[in-house]
């Protein structure tokens, strides 16, 4: 008689690579020799660990951030060992969002450029177009903000399930990235918000009145306050928060029960459930939302704050931005 599934107790939990007569069975491992700038990539049995390092500076985003985020997790998806992504950060925080200090007191100089020069994201070019004397090009900008946003996106639009893990601090543009997880999970006292909308900034991911609905995503962004890991649990954002001594086991359990899925379960459910976030229009929330992410930059308002940074350097210009709203700390991000 011809072996069949159901002569192995719970075959159903068998990976694509192990089950017999599956076509991805035998087929060895993918090439692994991929280095990134900003993150890191591992594979642990069936779960995927993108960890960002670059902790001497908060893990704030560069260039490279989104190419590499981008690239580690279409690595993830397309590995069929690989049942469920997860995104960290080294060091004191998650990622304390753009690093806006070079690029706001020196105009860009001294960034990195090699194959990027010449193009939208060419660091140069975008300085210039934020000259506060010059003619500001909005759509020069949407094509490097928009960009960016694709490859936050990426975990979103991912088949497979990605998890966020935060700690320390989730501020500005890091909220564009953990906003695009599946799940997020966090320590208590993480520190989670847009600051920038104060001045000198929109999410320009869009994703704030999504996970959270409009009143609470409103009296965030109205604000720019922050909330912390466990009231970010209270109102949804996050499935769970744990004391920050916690944290690491409780996420390995949460991923652990995620990978004894079936892959194709978990691509299923995935799909089924984000064809209700893009109903939602989370596309067109994102395209908007970068718009006036840049619109924010080139504002009296914006220069003004942009040409203080300049002239005082940014942590002053965060200074005063923030000390009215009695919460200003002199942490490790950058926004």
């Amino acid at each position: 008689m011809t072996e069949h599934d159901g002569q192995r107790p719970a075959a159903w939990y068998e990976n694509w690579t192990e089950a017999p007569g599956s076509p991805l069975a035998g087929r060895g491992e993918p090439a692994a020799d991929r280095e990134y700038r900003t993150l890191t990539y591992e594979r642990d049995g069936r779960i995927a660990r993108i960890t960002f390092d670059r902790p001497e500076h908060g893990n704030a985003i560069t260039n490279d951030t989104p190419l590499d985020l981008a690239h580690a997790v279409e690595r993830a998806d397309l590995d069929p060992r690989v049942h469920v992504i997860l995104v960290s950060g080294r060091g004191k925080g998650f990622c304390g969002g753009y690093d806006l200090g070079a690029f706001a007191e020196q105009g860009g100089a001294g960034q990195r450029a090699d194959e990027i020069t010449g193009t939208v994201l060419d660091p140069i070019a975008q300085a210039a177009n934020h000259n506060p004397w010059g003619t500001w090009d909005p759509m020069v900008d949407y094509a490097m903000m928009s960009r960016f946003n694709r490859g936050f996106a990426s975990l979103m639009h991912a088949n497979k399930p990605t998890v966020a893990k935060l700690h320390g601090f989730c501020v500005a543009g890091g909220t564009d990235i953990a906003l695009y997880s599946d799940q997020i999970i966090c320590a208590d006292d993480t520190k989670i918000g847009y600051p920038p909308t104060r001045v000198w900034g929109i999410p320009a991911a869009g994703m704030w009145a999504h996970r959270l609905g409009d009143q609470r995503a409103k009296r965030l962004l109205f604000t720019g306050d922050c909330i912390s890991g466990k009231q970010a649990a209270e109102w949804g954002l996050a499935v769970e928060s744990w004391p920050a001594a916690e944290l690491d086991d409780r996420t390995e359990e949460l991923v652990a029960r995620i990978a004894r899925m079936p892959v194709n379960q978990l691509m299923m459910a995935k799909l089924a459930l984000n064809s209700a976030l893009h109903s939602q229009g989370v596309t067109n929330s994102a395209m908007i939302s970068t718009v006036f992410d840049g619109i924010s930059r080139h504002t009296r308002e914006g220069y003004a704050f942009q040409l203080r940074a300049a002239t005082a350097g940014f942590r002053e210009a965060v200074r005063e931005r923030d000390e009215p709203f009695g919460d200003h700390k002199r942490a490790a991000f950058q926004e």
